[in-house]
């Protein structure tokens, strides 16, 4: 007699690639929304202030790597230097250019968001063996370097 699907642990279904990469890029926007939100930020600001953390990108540079356009991309650093957490100044490559870095407070708040980060993703996996988040981490970290050679 055939074993009941219903009956199947959810561990044991697989979902296929596209629902499974689907759902858990869902699950992890979800967290990233929630960290954001406990910030008074929109995930693409928190994108932003992850960007700049450890780079001080021109504008276009940045809305390139966010996939945004010019004025989306100047309405999201006016409203982070109103808050005082990102600087402009001018780019020490191109007279016409703007470089974009973040302030003191935009480090500590991107420092606390990405630890945040870290503990609720981090969650995602506590039903995974040290191995299996090993290889899930490989896995992922192989895909987006394919990404990026696109």
């Amino acid at each position: 007699m055939p074993e009941d699907e219903s009956r199947v642990p959810p561990h044991e279904v697989d979902l296929g690639i596209v629902d499974s990469l689907a759902q858990l890029s869902f699950a992890v926007q979800a967290e990233l929304a929630k960290v954001a939100a406990a910030h008074g930020l929109s995930v693409i600001q928190l994108r932003v202030l992850g960007v700049l953390r450890d780079r001080e990108p021109g504008m276009q540079e940045l809305a390139r790597h966010l996939g945004l356009d010019k004025s989306s991309m100047t309405g999201l650093i006016d409203r982070a230097e109103r808050r005082g957490l990102v600087r402009r100044a001018p780019s020490p490559r191109d007279r016409r250019g703007v470089q974009v870095s973040l302030t003191g407070e935009g480090h500590e708040l991107a420092r606390l968001m990405t630890a945040d980060a870290d503990r609720r993703i981090r969650a995602l996996t506590t039903g995974l063996t040290d191995t299996q988040r090993s290889q899930l981490s490989l896995l992922a970290s192989e895909l987006v370097a394919g990404l990026t050679a696109i």
